[in-house]
């Protein structure tokens, strides 16, 4: 393919030198003279492992070139990445400064016909925050070009996965492939682009692409974050953290898995919170700082507010809620966010009615039973004995369990609200319809 990269910098660099090793036409693209006299030499305008060898070869095979000329580059491709930068603003806010500044300018180049027979495809590979595309982007590239996105020229997001250091051999093993495509064709291009590279390939809408590099960065952060203050707190209580994480690694069922990964409703149980609390209780008095550590309880707290603020927001005051316990297929309340969330709307007065299959309150006994009585000591007049007596009660219908009879008999169509903590199995369905509130999705 005939390709033009927007941005000579870590990632348009790499990007340029990597697509035309593989046998594609590149043609460089960017405002700095510079840089595009070192790319026209043989030379890499950045450091990074193998790059020189690889621009040097590209080059001279005629594989590569660049230009400070827009409207050069798009005339001699059907395909444009644009990898600028998108620094933050002094707020933390994302800069769109250039992303918009080189989608004028390529629009501008389409409009006066520079690009001959056939449809251009404008992929942005830039790292930017959902809506940005369809929302800032679009709009720009059809003022200019005069046309429809997905009609006229295509549009595709496809944010990169490369580490500065091994980047190189990041785009040719990725880990994946993420392409967030307007319409089918600007998918394809995007495929045939890459065609021959290992690893999966994920198709999704726009949105789902800006959003995914950034699920995978605060991800790394959190990740690194979270091993340097284990560490530090290990140290301090004498404890060898590498040996501790060592261990941890090993486990790939539930810490390095997809385990826990899905949004949902918040944690709780008999173990999690006071674990939580103990590390953290500990870290302090070792005079060691743990703020993420810190803030994970507060921010669990925080997502099950959410739930009470969806109810809130109905209007409604007879509120129903299927499921009790901390998990399913269990009695067991102690530090159950249900539990909770039943415990913050009986204390502001909503008319509460909760069916949990497992819990009855005579079977409740020893820790268990003692817990219930101290956070709500009106759970009996609370407990409803039918799936059918909760609905016919309800206006607003919290959602916390998967129990078969549950998902059979909620109803459709908007009455009663259907509050999902869970994500119920017909989710999708359902977020078409009245009446339906996805707690997360």
């Amino acid at each position: 393919m005939r390709v033009s990269v927007f941005g000579l910098g870590y990632v348009g660099c790499v990007s340029a030198a990597c697509l035309a090793s593989m046998g594609h036409e590149v043609i460089g693209v960017d405002v700095n003279q510079v840089k595009v006299d070192l790319v026209n030499s043989g030379l890499a305008p950045v450091v990074e492992e193998r790059i020189g060898e690889l621009i040097a070869d590209v080059v001279r095979t005629g594989a590569l070139r660049a230009t400070v000329d827009v409207r050069e580059a798009i005339m001699d491709s059907e395909i444009s990445l644009i990898c600028v930068g998108t620094p933050s603003e002094p707020n933390g806010s994302l800069c769109t400064t250039y992303l918009e500044r080189v989608t004028e300018q390529i629009g501008a180049a389409l409009a006066e016909g520079a690009k001959q027979g056939g449809r251009h495809t404008v992929v942005f590979r830039s790292t930017m925050l959902p809506g940005t595309c369809l929302n800032l982007l679009v709009p720009i590239l059809e003022k200019y070009v005069g046309g429809t996105a997905g009609v006229d020229v295509g549009v595709a997001v496809n944010p990169e996965f490369l580490r500065e250091g091994t980047s190189v051999r990041d785009f040719f093993d990725p880990p994946k492939t993420v392409i967030g495509e307007l319409d089918a064709a600007s998918g394809d291009a995007v495929m045939a682009l890459y065609d021959g590279l290992p690893g999966e390939v994920f198709r999704v809408p726009v949105p789902t692409a800006e959003a995914i590099k950034y699920a995978d960065n605060a991800f790394h952060g959190l990740k690194i974050g979270f091993a340097n203050e284990l560490g530090a707190v290990c140290q301090a209580l004498g404890v060898d953290s590498h040996q501790v994480m060592d261990v941890f690694l090993a486990d790939r069922k539930l810490n390095i898995s997809p385990a826990y990964l899905r949004p949902g409703f918040a944690f709780g149980g008999s173990c999690l919170p006071k674990d939580l609390r103990s590390l953290v209780h500990a870290a302090q008095r070792a005079d060691v700082s743990v703020p993420i550590l810190a803030h994970v309880l507060p921010s669990n707290s925080d997502h099950l507010q959410r739930a009470v603020e969806l109810v809130e927001r109905t209007g409604k005051r007879r509120v129903g809620m299927f499921g009790l316990s901390f998990k399913p297929g269990t009695d067991d309340l102690r530090e159950s966010p249900l539990v909770e969330l039943a415990e913050r709307l009986f204390g502001k007065g909503y008319d509460l009615k909760i069916h949990d299959a497992n819990v009855s309150l005579s079977r409740l006994i020893g820790a268990n039973r003692e817990y219930i009585e101290t956070r709500l000591p009106h759970l009996a007049q609370l407990l409803a004995d039918s799936v059918d007596e909760v609905l016919e009660h309800a206006e607003v219908c919290l959602v916390g369990t998967r129990d078969p009879a549950v998902l059979s008999a909620l109803p459709h169509g908007g009455a009663p609200v259907i509050v999902d903590l869970i994500r119920l199995p017909d989710a999708e369905t359902r977020r078409a319809e009245p009446g339906y509130i996805g707690l997360a999705w």
